[in-house]
This record gives structure tokens, C-alpha cells and sequence, in this order.
């Protein structure tokens, strides 16, 4: 059968982007899902400690856990598969994961996770909100896919893949980009219900970025798919001398 595959995701395991993802890399071997039973974005790297999960399989070699996406990467490879997988991938996010989102993104957390673990791994996202194109997602992933199986990836490091939601050919290329930043507004909306209790929604301004040539956001407003080298390794190496000459 080749390869071991495991697909995730944080928009549950009925999502038509996990689908499609999952049919695609197919080509490679033996393909495995195991994702969340339902929408669990902005999960971040949350680990259930607090109660047992549960795991279903919904078809063959399809599980939906009651869980995080972390959750899934853990229970797949210790609990699930019979052997390690040779890669994961978690997608086809439906929606953007740039700059300070790869912080909340239950998508990339899958990602980061396996590279825990040590096993190869990428993250993809499909950059809007509606009618996606998941199908040109699907194509770059498996390139991908079959590239990194082929010369690897840095030790400690994942990629974050956002694919812009236009036809195959209207991208112009790929770009390797650093994280960009957002512009922050009026994030959280304050309303009140029926019975005059206030109530909030987090993340209610329409979001913008800064232009900055060379991030994630800059590359998929002008048309190229964005690839974004994230690591485990959380130190800031280079404050480390800085620091060391503290006197406290």
C-alpha cells in the first residue's frame, strides 16, 4: 500500500475540504482520517486531560473523535493506527491561517503536534470564506506531500500552507514567507439579549494586514501560494545573549 498518511483537521470530520484532501492523497498509500466530530476551530494546541474521549469510526478507516485536533494526531498515532504514520497533513482548512493566527488555529496546532512527535508534517488552508476551490488546495498539497517525502523537512519544523481561493490557473506561483502581522480593530462586539443581559462576540471587525512584501498575508492578496517554515522550538535564540547580561 506505500506510505502511511494521517489526515485531520478543525473543521470536523465532515468537512468537504478533509474530504477531498483525503481522496487526494490516495495516490500516495494507504490514507487514514482521524478528525474531530465537529467544528473545533481556534482550538490552539488544547490537549483533553479532564475527561476520556471517545472514537468513532464513521467509515472504513475514518474516525471522528469527541476531541481537539491534538487531541486526534495523539490518539491516531498511539491509539488508532497499528504504525506510525510517514506524514500528516491537516486541511483543507476552510478559511485563511496567517500571521498571528497560526497562534489559535486548531489546523496548525495538528501540525505542530505531529512535528512533536516526529513525524513530517504541513498544515493547508484554503484563504476564504466561501465558495471554495478546495480542489486546487487538494492538487498543491499532494505536490507538496510527495516532495517532502522526497527530500524531507528541516528537523523541528512544519510548513504553514495558505492557498488563495482562486482557479488553478490564476495563481501566479508559490512564495516561501515569513508570518505577517494584522492590523487589530474593534475585535469584540458587545450586544444584549432579550432579557437585557450583555452578551459578546469575539473577532467582529473585518480584519486587515500589513502590506509588508515577504509575509503570508502580502503573497496570497497578490495570488501566490504562501509557505511559512514554522518550528517547535519556541525560544527566541537570538534574545538569549541579551538576556543573559540581565542583572536581576
Amino acid at each position: 500500500m506505500g506510505m502511511k498518511i494521517l489526515i485531520t483537521n478543525d473543521d470536523g470530520v465532515s468537512s468537504e475540504g478533509l474530504r477531498i484532501l483525503a481522496q487526494k492523497m490516495g495516490a500516495l498509500g494507504e490514507v487514514y482520517v482521524v478528525a474531530p466530530d465537529r467544528e473545533r476551530s481556534a482550538a490552539a494546541h488544547s490537549l483533553t486531560l479532564h475527561r476520556p474521549l471517545r472514537v468513532e469510526e464513521v467509515s472504513p478507516k475514518v474516525y471522528a473523535v469527541d476531541g481537539t485536533p491534538v487531541d486526534c494526531i495523539n490518539l491516531a498515532v498511539f491509539g488508532i493506527l497499528k504504525a506510525r504514520p510517514q506524514l500528516v497533513v491537516s486541511g483543507i482548512n476552510k478559511g485563511p491561517n496567517l500571521g498571528e493566527d497560526v497562534v489559535y488555529s486548531g489546523t496548525v496546532s495538528a501540525a505542530f503536534e505531529a512535528t512533536f512527535l516526529g513525524i513530517p508534517a504541513f498544515a493547508i488552508s484554503l484563504a476564504s470564506r466561501s465558495n471554495f476551490k478546495y480542489g486546487v488546495a487538494a492538487n498543491f498539497a499532494l505536490k507538496m506531500a510527495r516532495y517532502i517525502m522526497q527530500v524531507g523537512l528541516p528537523e523541528g519544523t512544519f510548513l504553514n500552507i495558505n492557498v488563495p481561493n482562486l482557479e488553478e490557473d490564476e495563481i501566479r506561483s508559490y512564495k516561501i514567507t515569513r508570518q505577517g502581522k494584522r492590523v487589530f480593530g474593534e475585535s469584540v462586539v458587545e450586544e444584549v439579549d432579550p432579557r437585557g443581559k450583555k452578551y459578546y462576540w469575539i473577532g467582529g471587525d473585518e480584519q486587515r494586514f500589513q502590506e509588508i512584501e515577504g509575509t503570508d498575508f502580502y503573497a496570497v492578496a497578490n495570488h501566490y501560494i504562501s509557505i511559512t517554515p514554522l518550528r517547535v522550538d519556541l525560544t527566541n535564540h537570538s534574545a538569549v545573549k541579551e538576556l543573559e547580561g540581565w542583572k536581576l
